[in-house]
């Protein structure tokens, strides 16, 4: 249900801009398509003034020209604000990049900017570091969304990706920086929390992962959702305290030993490097693999709705489910990591695409407005 508890939440939202919070990140899909409402409603009262504003178009569901300029005034009604200071197009790939342009979607970034409707034109992108690499050498982009915590420094754009766009110019908004609230579990798995405890000052993993990603001077912003108040609390004193290249050699290398222990005890280990890119069969390969690892790891209860939602086209128009895997065994020879990848494959499959597949698919089309 995308039902929000109003209440609550926009006392949650004011509590963090009345601390310093500035920047309020939505998407057209988020709670169902409620989360762009609400947030219009509990930025009233004088807080929408108060904070940079960031919202993406639903690039999945863009068939046609107009339907670009549509959605975009859509969400301006939605959050009943005149501008998005921060547009971003979301969850962009090569392909799905491709498809935009071919419908005009520079010339209606130029158009919504001239307009004053977009302060800020980005994207957002969870493709190959060489796909995000092409994108953001496509556009005079302000800013960009990926994917950056200490376990993904070489998964999708990552650390190579930071460097690259900050180096054009692009400001770096970082989603994940505690992988979806598993690297800022309080109990991690024994070995990671033995390591943790050789600390000269002891932290919180939350508090870990989120200096790690404060540490580079390219990242302008920390997208760390927060449900309870004491995680708002928690994460405002962190950054209060955390600044660019603050960690010690020694904090660094106890982070590297965390990051090889959590490498270890994975349950498949890809990098998500992508050298096993393209799959003739369109398999995506690193996605199947983090997911199946998110299973595993963290004990992540979601990872079979997101496995839906990552793999089965509705965001990139490919599907990319393991089971379509034909063993060609060119993926093998690609691989540095020599991995077996076709058997891996077949446990992934029969993992996430067994029963209940369908009633999956049904919702994620439902999460993210899919006919």
């Amino acid at each position: 249900s995308g039902r929000i508890e109003e209440e609550r939440p926009t006392r949650q939202v004011r509590l963090a801009i009345d601390r310093g919070v500035n920047y309020v990140d939505t998407a057209w899909p988020y709670h169902g398509g409620e989360s762009e409402p609400f947030l219009g409603r509990a930025l009233a009262d004088g807080y929408r003034e108060r904070v940079k504003l960031a919202t993406k178009l639903p690039s999945w569901l863009v068939k046609t020209a107009d339907d670009l300029d549509r959605f975009l005034d859509a969400q301006l009604r939605k959050l009943n604000t005149s501008r998005i200071d921060y547009y971003l197009l979301h969850s962009l790939s090569g392909t799905s990049w491709d498809k935009l342009v071919a419908l005009g979607v520079v010339d209606f970034l130029n158009r919504a900017k001239a307009a004053g409707k977009i302060v800020n034109a980005g994207f957002s992108c969870h493709g190959t570091l060489p796909e995000f690499k092409r994108i953001v050498d496509a556009y005079p982009w302000e800013f960009c969304q990926i994917q950056f915590n200490f376990l993904d420094i070489e998964h999708q754009a990552g650390e190579a990706g930071l460097q690259y766009a900050a180096a054009k110019g692009l400001g770096v908004v970082v989603m994940q920086p505690l992988r979806g609230g598993t690297l800022g579990q309080a109990s991690p798995p024994p070995s990671i929390g033995a390591l943790w405890s050789e600390a000269a000052t002891l932290r919180t993993p939350a508090e870990w992962a989120l200096r790690w990603v404060w540490n580079h001077p390219e990242v302008i912003v920390a997208l760390s959702g927060m449900n309870e108040e004491s995680q708002v609390e928690e994460n405002l004193a962190i950054a209060d305290q955390a600044q660019a290249n603050s960690l010690t050699e020694a904090e660094l290398a106890l982070i590297a030993r965390v990051r090889k222990q959590y490498r270890e005890i994975m349950k498949v280990g890809c990098t998500g490097c992508g050298y096993c890119d393209p799959c003739p069969k369109g398999v995506g390969i690193a996605g199947c693999f983090d997911i199946y690892n998110q299973l595993y790891m963290y004990r992540n209860p979601a990872a079979k709705f997101f496995y839906v939602v990552r793999l089965g086209g509705f965001i990139s128009g490919q599907r990319g489910y393991a089971s379509q895997c034909e063993q060609c065994g060119d993926c093998v020879m690609k691989c540095p990591q020599n991995l077996e990848i076709p058997a891996l494959l077949e446990k992934v499959a029969a993992e996430f695409e067994g029963e209940g597949l369908q009633e999956r698919e049904a919702m994620a089309k439902g999460f993210l407005g899919v006919a």
